[in-house]
Parts: structure tokens; C-alpha cells; sequence
């Protein structure tokens, strides 16, 4: 691409070395761009998508690199990451309106202590949330813990500014809390994986912090108990702000990787906690507590801000500390109806047993989505194209009990192939119609979602 340095001057990395370091994200998929450009405002970010548009060149944007299916990782020769990492201020926290306006770069965490300091929250917390961006997880419409309670990250979408493929800059969506205007383009592009836009921008709704948190670990000595215990929570009319699930090889490779006291006998686990009104709160904790422990789970509370802690960095760890038990591995984000867990978690465990695989899980069990996490070695030809093939059974068996594929890491380059499974081919139809009318050329992140043969 001549004279692409001379685009923006200092904001762009030709040499190997660089272009290395963007050529892959969390999942298993790699690939090389021809370039990288590093915007740190909305005028670079137009000037850089119209020479991308003017070229036909593609243009993949691109957030921390923590995305699961990769979504920004390039597929095709000549590619251009667009890297808005340098975007990264908080512009305004209004606290009489509750709504925080800031650029795509900003760090999760780094907005959730700025508004923990003034008494705020925002709800959205995946699991990779000390490096995940705010534009990256609008674009994936990523969720987290808290979801169950609260939603994922299009519940709190406001509004966006976006840089359109043509190079044009557009501001969708509100600064209030409603707003039915025309058609919604801003949740359009919430979960649109890059497709269609770039975010340069978002405007977010926050809320006030919970004045009580209890936290409560169950451990289990029945893997179907502490499933059972799921079902039995949620049917009991009680909404906890967070009810996560490990099962046994997940509890093992935690307590060998950052060791916090897990229970490593125990067959499953449930980190649960309530918030809201101390006087609920108890109630629900008490309610929860006995639920469990009537299906064998040894309660434990959490005493103090510093054990929720030590426990949630054990529950966020889980993902590097399975490395600890093979190289590699597949890793699957289903979501299947609470009341249908038991069910999808013994046909977990018979794919693994068809296979000779082992399959661990955890994930955000109080709304249905489990992270299947498929042990392999890339090394091992056979196994791992055995691992590849056992997707498909797992995904069949979702889709079977009223699932989807996917429930918060989006389709990609991974899940791609199996978009057929569940989308009819009319829905696929207008989706790609949705592209081809914001992407004429088709450079925004080609060959992600949509694969090549439909």
C-alpha cells in the first residue's frame, strides 16, 4: 500500500516486528496485516476508513485484542488494522444524569474504578475487563457476571459516534435515558463485531452503586445438585446480581494456578451474590443459602470486601489456568435455558466421553451461558481435529434444548461456519443486505460473521 505512512504521519507501523503483534487476539486463529494504524481521535479515524474506502483495501478495527472468535484477527492479504487503543479518555461523567461519554480505548476497569470513586457503577464486567475496551466490548455486546441482574453491554449503549466506511462520521441514539426516533442504529451496531462501523465513541448510562453486597460460595458434592440448585434459585423468584458455575476440572486448575481455598473435592461450585437494600439482601442470602444446602452444598459467606475480592479473581482466572491442563483449547460460549443446565451439562459430559476429550465448564450459570472449554493440543493433529469435530455435537445439542451458539463472545472468524445452524436463510439474508447497505465495498472487517460460501 504506497504511501500509506504518509496518511498520518507517526501513526503507522509497517515493520514485521510490529505487525506481528497484531496479528492475533485470545482466540486460536492468527493472521498478518499489512499495516497498522493508530488513531488517537475522530479526525484520524475518518481520515484513515476513506483511504481504506478509496482503496478497497480492508479495514479491520481493533480494541485490546481480547475478543474469544477472532473478530480482529486479519483474514485477507493487504488488511489494515485499525488499533484505537490511543483513544482512551473518559470525556464526562454527568453524575445528575447518569450517563459517562468516553472514546473507544478506555479500559473497563479503568472506567469502573472512576465511577466506583463517585458512587457509581456500570454493570457490564467480563471476565478479561482489566484490558477489554469499551469500544470493543460495544462491539461484541460483550457481557460478563452481572448480566444476569443487570444486562449486557446493550442495555447501557445510549448512543454512539461512529466513523462509517465512506469516511463519514454519525452520532446515533440519545443522551437520555429514552428516545424512539427513527429506527434504532445504535443497538444495530452494538454487537455488529465491526461490520459496519467503526465506534469512536459511546455514550453510556451508569448507575448508583448497591448499598449491600453478600457473597456466598456452595461448593457441591454432585455436579447435578449444584445445577439442580440453579434452576431451583432463579424459580424462586429471586434474581441474584451474579450466579456463576465451575465444575470440578475448572475448581482444580484454579486452586494449581492462584490458590484462594476452593474447595478442590467439591464436583461444582456457585459464587452467588445479591445486592441492593441490607434488610433484602439478607433475606435473599438466608433464602439462597438454604436452597443450597438442602441439595448437600456446604455454604460459605464471604466476611469482608477482601474475600469477595480473592474470590472473584479465582472465578476470573479460571480461563488462563486451564492452560495448566492441556496447550490449548476450544473454547465455547453456549447459553441454553436455565431450567435445561442439567441437561446440557450431562450432554457435555457424553461428547467428552464419545470423544476421549476432556471438557471443563463454568461461566454465568443464572443465565444458562456456559463457557465449554474444550482440552486439546494443536500439536496433536488427531486429537485436535477431534476437538474441532465435537463443536458441532455441542452446538447441535445447544440449538436441540432451545439454545444459541453463542452468548456473548460473538460469531467471527470461529463460529462462522456454524452460522447456518441457527439462522434461517431469509434472517441471513437481511443481515447481509444490513452490510452490503453500510458497507458498498465491503472492507469493514470482511469475512467476519457472514463466512464466504453463503
Amino acid at each position: 500500500m504506497k504511501n500509506i505512512k504518509d496518511i498520518l504521519p507517526g501513526r503507522v507501523l509497517t515493520d514485521i516486528e510490529d505487525l506481528f503483534c497484531y496479528g492475533f487476539d485470545a482466540s486460536s486463529f492468527e493472521g498478518l496485516p499489512s499495516a497498522v494504524i493508530r488513531p488517537v481521535n475522530t479526525d484520524e479515524v475518518s481520515i484513515a476508513v476513506t483511504f481504506a474506502f478509496e482503496r478497497g483495501v480492508p479495514l479491520i478495527p481493533r480494541g485490546a485484542g481480547t475478543g474469544m472468535t477472532a473478530g480482529a484477527v486479519p483474514n485477507l492479504r493487504d488488511s489494515i488494522i485499525l488499533s484505537l487503543e490511543g483513544m482512551n479518555r473518559i470525556i464526562d461523567i454527568d453524575d445528575k444524569n447518569l450517563v459517562a461519554v468516553l472514546e473507544h480505548g478506555v479500559i473497563n476497569a479503568a472506567l469502573q474504578n472512576k465511577l466506583e470513586s463517585m458512587g457509581f457503577f456500570y454493570p457490564p464486567d467480563p471476565a478479561s475487563m482489566d484490558f477489554c475496551t469499551i469500544g470493543g466490548n460495544v462491539a461484541e455486546n460483550a457481557g460478563g457476571p452481572r448480566a444476569l441482574k443487570y444486562g449486557v453491554t446493550r442495555d447501557y449503549v445510549l448512543g454512539l459516534e461512529l466513523v462509517l466506511p465512506n469516511g463519514k462520521v454519525l452520532t446515533t441514539g440519545v443522551k437520555t435515558h429514552k428516545g424512539v426516533v427513527g429506527y434504532d442504529l445504535t443497538r444495530l451496531i452494538v454487537g455488529s463485531e465491526g461490520t459496519l462501523a467503526v465506534i469512536t465513541k459511546i455514550f453510556l448510562k451508569v448507575l448508583p452503586q448497591p448499598e449491600e453486597i453478600a457473597t456466598l460460595l456452595c461448593p457441591f458434592p454432585k455436579l447435578e445438585s449444584a445445577a439442580m440448585a440453579v434452576s431451583k434459585i432463579t424459580a424462586s423468584k429471586i434474581i441474584p446480581r451474579t450466579l456463576e458455575f465451575m465444575d470440578h476440572e475448572a475448581i482444580k486448575a484454579v486452586e494449581n494456578y492462584k490458590p484462594v481455598g476452593l474447595p478442590a473435592d467439591a464436583e461444582a461450585l456457585l459464587l452467588i451474590e445479591v445486592d441492593g437494600a441490607p434488610a433484602s439482601v439478607n433475606a435473599e442470602a438466608d433464602k439462597i443459602a438454604a436452597i443450597c444446602t438442602s441439595l448437600g452444598a456446604d455454604v460459605r459467606v464471604a466476611d469482608d470486601i477482601y474475600s469477595r475480592k480473592r474470590l472473584w479473581e479465582a472465578r476470573r482466572s479460571v480461563s488462563p489456568a486451564l492452560y495448566r491442563i492441556s496447550p490449548s483449547k476450544i473454547n465455547e460460549d453456549i447459553v441454553v435455558p436455565r431450567s435445561k443446565i442439567p441437561e446440557m451439562i450431562l450432554s457435555l459430559r457424553n461428547i467428552g466421553d464419545r470423544y476421549g476429550l476432556k471438557i471443563v465448564n463454568f461461566g454465568h450459570a443464572g443465565d444458562g451461558n456456559i463457557h465449554v472449554n474444550i482440552m486439546t493440543d494443536k500439536n496433536n493433529q488427531e486429537e485436535y481435529q477431534k476437538a474441532k469435530d465435537s463443536v458441532k455435537d455441542i452446538f447441535e445439542a445447544t440449538l436441540r434444548l432451545g439454545g444459541t451458539i453463542s452468548g456473548e463472545h460473538g460469531v467471527g472468524l470461529s463460529k462462522a461456519e456454524y452460522l447456518k445452524m441457527e439462522l434461517s436463510p431469509l434472517g441471513i439474508e437481511l443481515m447481509k443486505a444490513i452490510k452490503k447497505t453500510f458497507d458498498p465495498k465491503g472492507i469493514m472487517n470482511p469475512g467476519k460473521i457472514f463466512p464466504a460460501d453463503i
